[in-house]
């Protein structure tokens, strides 16, 4: 004689797991979002100063998106063996320890450990970005997309308050006797480290691990095997990562450049700072509109109407006339709604197909291919201004948003 377990018995201590688990993450997030805005506030101006050379402060970015593609993958391999807690943990820890360097780099003169600092300091966009799985884990297949948007939004809140204390952390720096723009990197490091005591302690039970250890109970509960002995991969990896990458690589693309041409037309650091930050905010305050929208018709069908903004941004971007602010704002509002959707939808077909046993490796491969899409994107759109024009940029970004669609339409006829 068998014994079934109700499902409601299994998902109620779940749900409650799940909440708790948000809150945590939250709260994570919101730290870790002031160490990401802080420190790309001034990074690249900080450069500038001690390598006296515009053309090389580039190569910093360059460096941090390299740190964050390799610990996309250490976050996911600790995760997937240890659990997420010990995963994110470490991520952050390392984004505080590449803070601090820069700050000692800074103070030192010494430009190679400022490279190599970045290179470290990488790790914390890495783990801002896969904390958003982290989210998922126990949430249910009909909540998995509001759970991630969620913990996206947090870092909204975050992006916010770096910016506007870099000046007092300036100021801080200068009284310790530190240079002025290594100041947003003291918030940087006691932001990542907070993030990291956070979820060190709170972070409990580990949700990936709870998660596995529910889903044969799941299983039994609702009548069918659990995902985790699922043996093959569903081909929504590939299409989630090809939505997130192209999403991914437009976005940076066209935000990169964006600047530069208002500043070609005579627009100063107030207007273009002005749709950067408009243009940031879209990225993430519309992430519980999105979960919503996914949870309700679809992720396949959130992730055509990013391919569809993506294009609208670049359109409206090619067609702004040099002198209109408000074409630019609306231009990037767009470009900032096309990525939410792509990356909230990409999220969730991406964690729908892989089985829990193997999910966090495979998320922090998928994100080391979203942070090459990042790099090639702002690398790109330089050598495609140079060589022909912004407009050009914007349109040709905005036709290979459309590339996700067959793609989809696949996926689509196979489910």
């Amino acid at each position: 004689m068998t014994t079934t377990v109700p499902s409601q018995l299994v998902d109620h201590p779940r749900l409650q797991t799940q909440r708790r688990v948000l809150i945590v993450l939250v709260a994570a997030q919101v730290l870790s979002g002031a160490g990401l805005a802080a420190g790309v506030t001034v990074g690249a101006l900080l450069a500038q100063q001690m390598l006296d050379s515009t053309s090389l402060a580039g190569l910093l970015s360059a460096l941090a998106t390299a740190g964050s593609a390799l610990a996309a993958v250490a976050v996911g391999r600790i995760s997937h063996a240890r659990g997420r807690r010990p995963g994110l943990a470490a991520g952050y820890l390392a984004g505080a320890v590449g803070s601090a360097g820069v700050i000692v780099a800074a103070v030192a003169d010494n430009a190679v450990l400022l490279f190599l600092a970045m290179f470290v300091y990488g790790a914390g966009t890495a783990t801002n970005l896969q904390a958003r799985y982290a989210g998922a884990d126990l949430a249910t297949p009909a909540r998995r997309a509001s759970a991630v948007s969620v913990v996206l939004v947090a870092t909204t809140l975050g992006g916010v308050v770096g910016p506007n204390v870099a000046a007092p952390a300036g100021d801080l720096a200068h009284a310790l006797g530190i240079p002025h723009l290594a100041g947003p990197f003291i918030l940087a490091a006691a932001a990542y480290a907070m993030a990291t005591l956070v979820l060190a302690v709170w972070l409990r039970p580990d949700p990936l691990l709870l998660a596995r250890a529910l889903e044969p109970e799941r299983g039994a509960a609702d009548g069918q095997p659990g995902r985790a002995v699922e043996g093959r991969r569903s081909p929504g990896v590939l299409v989630g990562t090809l939505v997130m990458v192209s999403t991914q690589l437009v976005m940076v693309a066209i935000m990169t450049m964006t600047p530069v041409h208002m500043h070609d037309h005579g627009h100063g650091t107030a207007a273009s700072g002005l749709v950067i930050a408009i243009h940031i905010g879209a990225m993430y305050l519309p992430s519980p509109l999105t979960g919503w929208l996914v949870d309700r018709y679809g992720s396949l069908t959130i992730a055509v109407a990013s391919g569809l903004a993506l294009l609208a941004a670049g359109l409206v971007a090619a067609s702004a006339p040099g002198d209109s602010v408000a074409l630019f704002a609306v231009a990037l509002a767009l470009l900032g709604l096309g990525w939410n959707f792509g990356l909230v939808a990409g999220t969730a077909i991406v964690t729908d197909a892989v089985p829990l046993a193997t999910r966090a490796k495979t998320q922090g491969l998928v994100d080391v291919a979203i942070a090459v899409a990042g790099a090639t994107g702002g690398m790109a759109s330089g050598l495609v201004v140079a060589a022909a024009s912004y407009p050009s940029l914007a349109i040709g970004g905005g036709i290979l948003a459309l590339a996700i669609v067959p793609a989809i339409a696949v996926a689509a006829r196979n489910r």
